[in-house]
């Protein structure tokens, strides 16, 4: 009797533990923080490629606190979506650009202006100083999101349907130029001289080929991973914006975070950025020679009056009435 007791006694220890075993994981996997990272950027471009170095970074760093889910191809939210859908609390993080940030925080606009921010270096110094310092926190302030880290995301350059002969931006006069929707970007496809035309990134592809558009502006290694240099015969150098975007997060999952936590991911998205940024300078060192392989004519045009038309658009536009007095200046004394 005694003996009969201890084995059912031991036979419900082991079902317990083999319950207990099945529960954990389970449990573990509920305690997580999910981290949702909505993106457009297409699997081979560097800032696809840098999320997955978030992810193992905090996956090393913090093993077991994270669910880091990434959604490239603009599978969760269409470009330009993701800022409200933070805010709102329906995504944890994304890339978000100065143009998305400008139209709730319109003196940023002053990064979405072509010929301000003079190369990758410059960039990096301006936002991970003083200036980025107080441009971010009214960022925090009026969009409920926290930008982390600063990506380069490449110098813009103008891609076209048909070669023409580019040296001022009269010579873009009625090329039907792609652009992302925003007032912000059709100023800046203005300024260069073209009629911007708003089509979402997914679109760029079939509108050059279809010739529903004339021509789209990127940094070339996005010109490269999206495979515009099979539907398009010329680059113009313009080099007319060192384009950036942030990494961010939003207020609702920073705040639910311990420091601990907070710092973690802050090194984890710096980790991505600074990724990024070393393959994409490397990238862009060497791509034109690529291009030209491919078929592509490479020409540069008037830089002097592409930056004098340019800046001179911004100028004597509403833009720069919101910009703080003395930011420009500032921009331009960081060395």
């Amino acid at each position: 009797m005694k003996n009969s007791l201890i084995r059912r006694s031991l036979v419900a220890t082991a079902s317990a533990l083999v319950l207990l075993g099945a529960w954990l994981p389970v449990a573990q996997a509920q305690n997580k923080m999910v981290l949702r990272i909505s993106t457009p950027a297409v699997p081979d471009d560097w800032h696809a490629k840098m999320w997955t170095v978030f992810k193992d970074s905090l996956d090393k760093s913090a093993p077991g606190e994270f669910d880091v889910q990434i959604n490239l191809n603009a599978s969760l939210f269409k470009q330009g979506t993701e800022p409200a859908a933070m805010a709102r609390g329906n995504l944890e993080l994304s890339s978000i650009s100065a143009f998305d940030i400008a139209k709730l925080v319109p003196e940023f606009s002053v990064f979405t202006a072509g010929y301000i921010v003079r190369d990758p270096d410059h960039q990096q110094k301006v936002f991970n100083g003083p200036i980025g310092t107080e441009m971010f926190k009214s960022v925090v302030e009026k969009m409920d999101v926290r930008p982390l880290s600063t990506v380069y995301l490449g110098t813009r350059q103008v891609n076209l349907r048909e070669a023409r002969n580019v040296k001022t931006p009269a010579d873009l006069k009625g090329v039907k130029l792609r652009m992302p929707g925003s007032k912000e970007w059709l100023f800046l496809g203005e300024a260069l001289g073209a009629t911007p035309t708003p089509l979402a990134f997914g679109e760029v592809y079939l509108g050059l080929k279809t010739g529903t558009i004339d021509g789209q502006d990127n940094p070339l290694p996005t010109v490269r991973a999206a495979k515009f240099y099979e539907v398009t015969k010329q680059l113009v150098l313009t080099n007319h914006l060192v384009d950036g975007i942030f990494i961010a997060v939003s207020n609702k999952a920073y705040n639910a975070m311990t420091p601990a936590q907070r710092q973690k991911v802050t090194a984890a998205a710096q980790a991505a950025s600074q990724y990024n940024n070393e393959n994409r300078m490397k990238e862009e060192a060497q791509i034109v020679d690529f291009f030209k392989q491919q078929g592509l004519q490479v020409s540069t045009p008037d830089l002097d009056a592409f930056r004098k038309a340019v800046q001179s658009a911004y100028q004597n536009s509403d833009y720069a009435k919101v910009w703080p007095k003395g930011l420009v200046e500032r921009i331009n004394n960081t060395k």
